[in-house]
């Protein structure tokens, strides 16, 4: 009752903003002396603290607000990806303390190898974090994979298989007061968007996650639809042309030998490092208008809009968001995308859903890692109290 009162007191503050005891007690419906017991718990864990005096109403003196503290605990974010590494600390409202982002090709590389350096990311940023006053209560690592519980059972653009993931993260992470969780990168990045992007305005959405992979992270009713077994959303594997390419999974004609980030850099001509100097020649060009882009970047728009058809007859979306390099394309692949979807809605919908770009770009993943442990120690204060105790 008293972990479950605990967050009842602190979701309140952190979705409505500071507020007075009495106002507490009056939104929550617990009573005065109880609001001030368990605030006296939250701050003593570093969770809220005083903000100043506030009047709530036409009378009386003015009360002491009660409000999130943001130089208290702290989230750290971190991301695997097949070509970068990136951390990323939010403090208890949410904010962004710290970012990192580091050019890497993982491809192939040894786990051991990647997720040292990672660990040494990882360093960096509680070190950021110390040095701002903030206490780094969790870790979630977003990757590029199909996951099962604490096993990676594939990442095929990074060549890993069946790995003991969890266990692995946490011989070479820094020690952290809490477990490491670890999630998709797509179902992170989908989660980055509810939080700090479109929100609830989207309704229920698919969120594409466009890098040299492709993946999705499914929305429905402000929650993550995870599937049965935890892999719901792995659209770049869905085939969209079966005489195609072979595809890392052991499939042929999947949509990421389509409209992945190194296809549609080879079929616009250009280097398929995915290097930064070689996206910025491609959007280059694409602004130019030079014939070789613009035919690439539309041939992987029309294979997504393909892909995401059956996802909508599925799954109905109101919105579909561009995320991830797609967001960053969007001025020229989001129509054909569109006109894909358009035109198979046929007698089955009213309107295709809508395609929309997110604004959260290649950050997306790994804040909506750090979002999550946010999230956790919000929903969960009672956990932090544990811990201190024990």
């Amino acid at each position: 009752m008293r972990d479950r009162n605990l967050a009842l007191l602190l979701g309140e503050i952190a979705r409505r903003g500071p507020m007075t005891r009495a106002r507490l007690a009056e939104v929550t419906g617990l009573t005065k002396t109880t609001v001030s017991t368990l605030v006296a718990v939250l701050a003593d864990i570093g969770l809220v603290r005083a903000d100043g005096r506030v009047h709530e109403g036409e009378r009386g003196r003015p009360g002491v607000a009660v409000a999130i503290n943001r130089d208290g605990p702290a989230g750290l974010g971190l991301e695997v990806n097949v070509d970068y590494l990136a951390a990323c600390v939010l403090d208890l409202g949410r904010r962004v303390r710290y970012r990192d982002l580091v050019h890497a090709d993982n491809r192939s590389r040894p786990v051991e190898e990647v997720l040292a350096e990672l660990g040494a990311v990882a360093e960096r940023a509680l070190n950021a974090a110390r040095q701002q006053g903030l206490a780094v209560k969790g870790a979630m690592v977003a990757l590029p994979g199909v996951l099962d519980h604490r096993l990676l059972r594939t990442a095929p653009n990074l060549g890993w298989s069946d790995l003991p993931i969890a266990d692995l993260l946490d011989a070479h992470l820094p020690a952290l007061p809490r477990p490491t969780g670890l999630d998709n990168e797509a179902n992170l990045a989908a989660l980055a968007e509810l939080w700090f992007g479109g929100g609830a305005a989207l309704g229920d959405f698919v969120y594409v996650s466009g890098e040299i992979g492709i993946g999705a992270g499914i929305v429905v009713s402000g929650r993550l639809f995870r599937g049965a077994h935890g892999s719901a959303g792995e659209l770049g594997h869905v085939p969209v042309d079966p005489a195609g390419p072979a595809c890392s999974c052991g499939g042929r004609g999947c949509l990421e030998q389509v409209a992945g980030q190194s296809a549609i850099l080879r079929s616009a001509g250009l280097s398929q490092d995915s290097s930064p100097e070689a996206l910025r020649l491609l959007l280059r060009r694409l602004e130019e208008r030079r014939p070789a882009a613009t035919e690439a970047v539309s041939r992987a728009g029309a294979a997504l809009g393909v892909a995401l058809i059956g996802a909508a007859n599925l799954l109905d979306p109101d919105t579909i968001v561009l995320g991830g390099l797609f967001s960053t394309l969007a001025p020229w692949i989001r129509r054909p995308v569109q006109a894909a979807l358009g035109t198979a809605s046929g007698r089955l919908r009213a309107t295709a859903p809508e395609v929309t770009a997110s604004a959260l770009g290649e950050d997306a993943a790994v804040l909506g890692a750090a979002g999550a442990v946010i999230e956790r120690l919000i929903t969960d204060p009672g956990a932090l109290l544990a811990a201190r105790i024990a």
